[in-house]
Parts: structure tokens; sequence; C-alpha cells
């Protein structure tokens, strides 16, 4: 079975957003590293590794379904940021934008009655959901602590317990 034109370029285009999302977190992982936020770095860069399997899911589908992936340019992310906190709230932004996609993925798929793919589409539903609760989790904690020195250290200490 093949993919309608539709499907197969809204999933072309997620698995490019995926691999822009892997590149964004690695952009912070560097960013947080040059700041001396190790722990923080290593949870970015687990993101990203977690963002690239996430691209490389939905090309295998595209293959399983008789497709070829067309890859596109990835944009440069952002490389500055202020704060902790406006990392993360770009993160949370990042990821809303994420969820946004693949509810429109879910969409289409289901308007081109490829059940297949509005099935394959559950796990990625549910992941958002668990992806913008574990952020805005985060960016609550964040606003918690405001400036405090010692708790940012905590916080980046606990970060960094992340298993990728």
């Amino acid at each position: 079975m093949t993919l309608s034109e539709k499907v197969f370029k809204v999933l072309c285009d997620q698995v490019n957003a995926e691999l822009y999302s892997s590149y964004i977190y690695l952009s912070m992982s560097s960013w947080f590293d040059s700041t001396g936020y190790s722990g923080f770095a290593k949870w970015m860069r687990a993101q990203a590794d977690e963002e690239r399997e996430h691209a490389m899911k939905i090309y295998d589908y595209i293959l399983e379904r008789n497709g070829r992936v067309i890859l596109a340019a990835i944009p440069a992310p952002k490389s500055e940021w202020s704060s902790v906190k406006e990392v993360f709230a770009d993160t949370l932004a990042h990821e809303q934008k994420v969820s946004a996609m693949i509810n429109n993925i879910a969409d289409v798929s289901f308007s081109e009655k490829d059940y297949a793919t509005v099935e394959f589409m559950n796990w990625f539903l549910k992941e958002q959901v668990e992806e913008e609760a574990s952020v805005g989790a985060i960016v609550d904690k964040i606003e918690m602590i405001g400036e405090s020195k010692n708790s940012m250290y905590l916080l980046d200490r606990d970060l960094g317990k992340r298993v990728g």
C-alpha cells in the first residue's frame, strides 16, 4: 500500500522537522556547555538524540509504505540565549509547534482515509503529550526558583541524570 501525495508530503515535512528539532536541541546543548551547565547540556543532548530517533521512525515508515524520503535543507538554529529560562521557554514553544504538526499529520491521514498512518501517528501524539508535560514541568521549576544560583545548580545536577 502506498501513501497518498498529501500524506507523503506531511510525513516528509515531519522527518525534516524532527531533524531540525534535533539540530536546535544540539545547539542548546552547546550553549549550556559553554555557560557551565553540564547537566542541562546532557539533558538537551539526550533530547537531540531522541528527536533524531523520531525522524528515523517516520523515515522508516515512509519506506515501509513504498515511499522515498525527500530531505530538505535544515535551517541554522538559534545559538544564543540570555538565560536558562529562555532556553526552556523556547523548548516548550518548539514542542508545542511540533505537537501541532503531528496533529496535522493525523488530520490529513484521517481525511485521506489512511488509517494505517493514523494508527502509526498515535504513538507520536502520545509522545508529544509527554514532551510538553516534561518541558512544562522544567519551565515551572525555573519559574519557582527564580534567580537562585543554588537552586539552579541543583536543577542542573538533577537534569544531568537523564539517561538517553
